[in-house]
């Protein structure tokens, strides 16, 4: 049974170390557009920061799709909402006040991309974070939004060396009620324990009527494991984690390496 519905990864996937997109790659996707392959950006970024990547590989309209916010939000390339899980205001300003006891730094991004923080201290990453995902940043507290403001997910970040002295205490704190994932070195996220890639993956398959063994999934962190553990065909770039390398059926060369068009050319085409 063939590959009827590919899902990819954004950074350290399909964009190279320089955030850019292979000319192999392009033409990989091009080729599975024309097969009626379906081409799924499962990612932790918001739509914002997905739209010019979609444009860019030709992911358009109303019959194709992605997953955002590791699994929180899957929709049409157009915006039409598919699933949307999303965090209670209460949780909201659970993390905001473990964030701010501990001078941790922390953000949320709602369902509209936009990355709201309480910390006037802004850190580099947030700001990098907003301007990877072309996604407004704005400072607000618990109190200045509306008493019924639901958060996407949650997100401390920082050097890898600060998250890994915490990661354990966010865990501690808040496994119980969200799923906690570290999906890179400078990020820890967390989202309605229903969500994470792999269940935003098998709902959008689904409503698709694609089985599960008709689904390959390319990634490189330990967020796209769920992902592997659902497609029937899993495969990780040559620069993913250890973890996520243990957890995939195949290894394909580097994002800077054509791994992404290799891994069509082996199982796909």
């Amino acid at each position: 049974m063939g590959i009827k519905l590919i899902a990819l990864d954004t950074d350290g996937t399909l964009l190279t170390s320089n955030s850019k997109i292979l000319p192999s790659t392009k033409a990989a996707v091009e080729r599975a557009l024309k097969q009626n392959i379906k081409v799924v950006l499962c990612s932790g970024r918001p739509i914002a920061g997905l739209a010019p990547y979609l444009t860019e590989l030709g992911i358009t309209g109303s019959d194709q799709y992605v997953v955002t916010l590791n699994g929180a939000i899957s929709m049409t390339t157009n915006k039409q909402i598919i699933t949307k899980d999303l965090l209670s205001n209460q949780l909201y300003r659970k993390m905001t006040a473990f964030s701010l006891a501990n001078q941790l730094p922390f953000n949320v991004v709602d369902e509209n991309s936009n990355i709201i923080t309480a910390d006037h201290n802004i850190d580099y990453v947030v700001y990098l974070q907003a301007y990877e995902n072309t996604a407004p940043l704005y400072v607000r507290t618990p109190d200045e939004l509306p008493a019924d403001f639901q958060a996407a997910k949650g997100c401390f970040v920082g050097t890898p060396e600060l998250l890994d002295q915490w990661e354990e205490a966010i865990k501690q704190a808040f496994s119980s009620e969200l799923y906690v994932i570290r999906s890179d070195p400078h990020f820890i996220e967390l989202l309605n324990p229903k969500v994470n890639k792999g269940n935003g993956l098998s709902e959008l398959s689904q409503s698709l009527g694609i089985k599960a063994d008709e689904v390959m999934a390319i990634g490189d962190e330990r967020n796209d494991i769920p992902m592997f553990d659902f497609a029937g065909t899993s495969v990780c770039m040559g620069n993913g984690s250890q973890a996520a390398k243990e957890s995939a059926d195949y290894i394909t060369a580097t994002n800077d390496d054509d791994g992404i068009s290799q891994a069509f050319d082996k199982f796909v085409f």
